[in-house]
């Protein structure tokens, strides 16, 4: 999930251009990460001490590792680390762009410092982020401390964030926002929990994302809206928020279910306070309306 949340840091900061973070990122199951990126990504050597040795690689017939060994920079121990880390996304996703030619490779390293850097991440919580700790990444990126009822919604939301990942597409970022005023929907799936609080939560989503969602979720193509599509939609609602009940019931909070509610054009209820968090997959997105009353 970091993958996503750095890919749009690269995009944003005007390193890659869409197209070029698109390319990256289907390429992401067929990269390999060259020794090189680990080593810096590692601290075990610089960038330009990491360019020097693949510069001597072509020269001599030596591997990456043999060549680090020899000049003293790695270990055989952390050569063994360094193997098994290989298809951590994102430096899947940096190999990506260094074969591309998109960055180089001290560009990427500085744009991780930086990615860091700006979201004020801890050594452990930025370690914890790029392991794949998706509580670590919701608390941190974003910025739940900063709402009220924060610790409701990142329980939901890092719940839900797994779930996606699970049963509808692993390559997900989320992004928090204000309900605004007069919102409305294409479609909006809804359900509330009652209980020791009260939760009203949704999906608003145009047909794609709607086809998008049940086509996965079903585990087969639903080319139409009908009543296989809201059934399917509904239905991923439906576990993800018995999922959370589970949760919060460890946790000694007791909560309730109402059914599901779907409806086409229709606006949002009335609620008093809430976010409406943007949810990206791989090739389309859709909004979740999460309020805590």
């Amino acid at each position: 999930m970091f993958t996503q949340y750095f890919g749009h840091y690269l995009l944003n900061r005007n390193l890659v251009s869409l197209p070029q973070l698109h390319e990256a990122l289907d390429q992401l199951q067929s990269t390999r990460v060259k020794l090189g990126v680990l080593s810096v990504n590692a601290g075990y050597m610089s960038a330009a001490q990491a360019d020097d040795i693949n510069q001597l690689q072509a020269t001599m017939d030596k591997r990456f590792g043999e060549i680090a060994i020899d000049k003293g920079l790695l270990t055989e121990e952390q050569l063994g680390e360094l193997l098994s880390a290989q298809k951590e996304s994102h430096l899947v996703l940096g190999q990506a762009l260094i074969d591309q030619g998109t960055l180089t490779l001290e560009q990427f390293q500085e744009a991780l410092e930086q990615y860091k850097r700006e979201n004020y991440l801890s050594d452990e919580q930025f370690e914890a982020i790029k392991n794949g700790d998706i509580d670590v990444l919701v608390s941190t990126l974003l910025k739940l401390d900063q709402t009220k009822d924060n610790e409701w919604y990142q329980q939901y939301l890092s719940l839900l964030a797994k779930n996606m990942i699970r049963f509808i597409d692993g390559q997900l970022f989320m992004e928090v926002n204000a309900i605004p005023r007069d919102y409305h929907c294409d479609w909006l799936v809804l359900q509330r929990i009652s209980g020791q609080a009260k939760l009203t939560t949704g999906f608003s989503m145009n047909e794609q994302a709607f086809l998008r969602l049940a086509s996965a979720y079903a585990e087969e193509n639903i080319a139409a809206p009908d009543e296989m599509a809201e059934a399917s939609v509904g239905e991923f609602l439906n576990l993800h928020n018995g999922l959370f009940l589970v949760t919060m019931s460890n946790h000694g909070v007791e909560l309730e279910l109402s059914p599901q509610e779907i409806s086409r054009d229709a606006s949002l209820p009335p609620i008093k306070s809430g976010l409406l968090i943007t949810v990206y997959l791989s090739d389309v997105s859709f909004e979740l309306v999460l309020s805590v009353d």
